[in-house]
């Protein structure tokens, strides 16, 4: 740690102390960036201020972020300042814990190749003169991935709006559902994306080809139990035999990369290529591959355009498929909520 121009104390984002939850990755060398809704950013401090310092010099769609301390009801921020004050009020000495949540990641700028022109880039915290950082929650027993598009991102689950203002990450099933459980999860959620379709907004390809990364050139290293796969919905425009063959594949990349996980492949909400989710899990024949028929899950009212789930929609999938890995896996989770 270094003393910054104010006579407080820097922190860099790369300080070992501060942990990363969900798909951050190493962004010019000091800096940790994501380009995903619902990772986390969390550790103690002490002191009576914490300021956020972020990289925005290539963002011209800034992302919005939840920050919570103590445990205290989460304040928004959006993310279009170099400097922003995350602890709303003064606190008293410590220690004290944050959780910094990504709220939304903008679809609409480029979030896959760098330099990034949405993201959350983290370049590292201002504490008090003489404040430091200190143990943070510790990490969860139980790790899950979550691999999907705009709903389990968390798009339009507010209102229709485009954007961080229509959508909240922290809202969607896989937050919920992974809350649920205790565990520390990456949410992959690419708006537009599927296993066909070429190229989604923001630049970002194919689900296999997203796999296994934070963002291009940026390598993920992950250890799930439990991996949740909605696909498909914008692969609806394909032929069900290309979609068949594509999404084979995907399941298969999956299982190769973590062959002790727990896989449950989910039908789309709206019900896209379920016929051929369904098949292809039945031909796997693998004990630790699950198909969730989300059939009847959700209600006309659960949506406020047909595709994306508000935030009672995401509620009630959760709920459901709580039960449904708690009842296969034998993990144990509290109520959806």
């Amino acid at each position: 740690m270094r003393r910054v121009r104010s006579g407080g104390v820097w922190v860099p984002a790369a300080d070992q102390r501060i942990r990363y939850v969900g798909s951050w990755g190493a962004y010019d060398v000091a800096a940790r960036a994501t380009v995903n809704s619902g990772s986390r950013v969390v550790f103690g401090f002490t002191g009576r201020t914490l300021t956020g310092r972020f990289d925005v010099s290539t963002i011209s769609h800034p992302g919005q972020i939840w920050i919570s301390v103590d445990g205290a009801r989460p304040t928004m921020r959006t993310v279009n300042a170099d400097r922003i004050r995350l602890a709303p009020r003064r606190l008293h000495d410590g220690p004290h814990t944050v959780e910094i949540t990504v709220k939304d990641v903008d679809i609409d700028g480029r979030r896959w190749k760098t330099p990034l022109h949405s993201g959350i880039i983290v370049t590292g915290f201002e504490l008090d003169r003489g404040a430091r950082i200190v143990d943070g929650p510790p990490a969860s027993d139980v790790r899950m991935l979550f691999l999907g598009d705009s709903i389990t991102q968390g798009s339009r689950a507010l209102n229709l709006a485009r954007g961080p203002h229509g959508a909240d990450g922290r809202m969607s099933f896989a937050a919920l559902t992974a809350r649920a459980f205790g565990a520390d999860a990456d949410q992959i959620g690419f708006g537009g994306q599927g296993v066909l379709r070429p190229v989604a907004p923001g630049g970002v390809p194919p689900a296999d080809e997203t796999f296994g990364w934070n963002f291009h050139g940026s390598p993920a290293e992950r250890d799930p139990h439990v991996i949740v796969v909605n696909q498909g919905t914008n692969d609806s425009a394909f032929p069900a035999e290309a979609f068949r063959t594509a999404y084979s594949a995907y399941l298969g990349q999956i299982r190769a990369a973590h062959p002790n996980a727990w896989i449950f492949a989910m039908r789309p909400f709206g019900g896209y290529h379920a016929t051929e989710v369904e098949a292809i899990v039945k031909a796997l024949n693998d004990a630790k591959t699950t198909y969730v028929d989300t059939t009847d899950w959700l209600e006309p009212t659960d949506f406020e355009d047909g595709v994306h789930p508000l935030v009672v929609g995401h509620l009630r999938a959760a709920r459901r498929l709580t039960e449904i890995i708690a009842s296969t896996t034998g993990l144990a989770a509290t109520r959806v909520r």
